[in-house]
């Protein structure tokens, strides 16, 4: 049995502990090293990366955006003026400020509209209840919660109203609801919408002071980097999968195995992420190359198909696994080329999406495509397809082919989707 050791540990009147009794030097050094070691882990952290850093200036605005909104109940005039109101400007600052400008910008436009909607209906129904006076107050405000509550979460569920102003359609709900039930008792009611839209309106200003004038981080630059990324892992992962398949070392083929299907399915899940991003982008000013026209639904299609291209290599690796040595032994140089050429071909791409520079589409991407095809061609031709079926991995090559075809295709429509994001985006000429 494995030896334990038991130390002592002796607690105060009040339970707190004290400092442990030790018996010699070496047991106060394993303790000191116990004690000491989160510390020294910490401090043997890597260094922060660039988006790290981005956390931290994100969280230092939201700190200066709270100071300066706080200086409305702090300073005694500003008090004076506002009330207590400025809790909306606070709640405004807090709600609002998101890490992307363009969410930032997004979710404000959309906090003003809603409550400027809400604030006018919610008063003019306070006030045509009141012009009712009696019972009917009560029956007008109910009737009129009923049917712009009912109508504005209906209109929530229309999917391209979702997408952009679901926020909007809330805070309208929620602002009618407010101005037009507090009517009822409030004399004041235009008085105190006025007010509150006031302080919404400060700190909706401080926000966007800061969000993009204060070290910005826009959503088209992530979305923009996010998307060369996602080329630049599809061709090494086709790369990987050509060492995996090809080589003989079973150790580089674990850990290529692992590398090329890790990206893959991490391409995968970018769709929710590009739709986000894109939403928030289209809110965006003109910043660095991005106009106010730029073209971001092109980047969604092609997400799209660099998503299908991370299926047909994912498919390919299931191929690999059917068809054992066999396509290793009769047709490995060919494969090696042709998976050469592809992934060459999406560097290309990403290359010219990152330079923003048209894509040489008739020039070099159209006669690679064309040579592409002819050298699978070679591959599936009766003669040597009959003799690949007579083995008992043939379904595996048959399937192995197929997919190269799948790609090929798919490669074709992704650089007609370059080329279009090029002439769009009024990307340059290459020299």
């Amino acid at each position: 049995m494995a030896s334990s050791t038991v130390i002592a540990i002796n607690v105060d009147r009040e339970g707190v502990a004290l400092a442990p009794p030790y018996s010699s030097k070496s047991q106060k050094k394993k303790l000191d090293r116990f004690y000491c070691q989160p510390i020294v882990s910490i401090l043997k952290q890597k260094p922060m990366n660039g988006h790290d850093m981005r956390k931290v200036i994100h969280s230092v605005k939201v700190g200066v955006a709270l100071v300066l909104v706080s200086l409305l109940y702090l300073l005694g005039p500003l008090y004076k003026r506002v009330g207590e109101n400025a809790m909306w400007a606070i709640m405004t600052v807090v709600v609002i400020f998101e890490f992307f400008a363009g969410a930032t910008l997004s979710k404000g436009l959309n906090r003003g509209i809603g409550t400027v909607l809400g604030g006018g209906l919610g008063c003019l129904g306070a006030a045509f209840a009141q012009a009712v006076g009696g019972v009917g107050k009560a029956i007008v405000v109910g009737i009129a919660v009923f049917i712009f509550g009912a109508g504005a979460t209906y209109t929530r569920q229309i999917p391209n109203i979702k997408k952009k102003y679901d926020y909007g359609a809330l805070i309208f709900i929620l602002t009618f609801n407010l101005v037009v039930v507090s009517g009822l008792r409030a004399d004041q009611v235009l008085e105190l919408a006025r007010d509150r839209l006031a302080t919404i309106v400060m700190g909706f200003a401080i926000c966007i002071f800061i969000s993009l004038l204060v070290f910005p981080i826009w959503a088209g630059d992530e979305l923009h980097h996010s998307l060369i990324s996602r080329f630049e892992d599809l061709a090494r992962s086709l790369e990987g999968f050509s060492k995996e398949y090809f080589e003989n070392d079973n150790h580089k083929e674990k850990k290529s195995s692992a590398n090329f299907s890790g990206k893959c399915k991490s391409i995968l899940h970018s769709k929710a992420k590009d739709e986000s991003l894109v939403n928030f982008a289209r809110w965006e000013p003109w910043h660095g190359k991005f106009g106010f026209s730029y073209p971001w639904g092109k980047y969604l299609k092609i997400g799209e198909d660099l998503r299908d291209l991370a299926i047909i290599i994912l498919s390919l690796k299931g191929c690999h696994d059917q068809s054992s040595e066999i396509l290793e032994a009769s047709v490995k140089e060919a494969c090696e080329g042709i998976i050469a050429s592809l992934a060459w071909t999406i560097k290309e791409l990403g290359e010219s999406i990152k330079e923003m520079s048209k894509c040489r589409y008739e020039e070099m991407i159209v006669p690679k495509m064309k040579s592409v095809r002819i050298e699978v061609s070679a591959i599936v031709n009766p003669f040597a397809l009959g003799t690949y079926l007579e083995n008992s991995d043939g379904l595996g090559i048959a399937s192995f082919v197929h997919s190269l075809m799948k790609m090929v295709e798919k490669l074709e429509e992704l650089a007609k989707e370059v080329e279009e994001l090029g002439q769009l985006g009024g990307f340059h000429e290459n020299s």
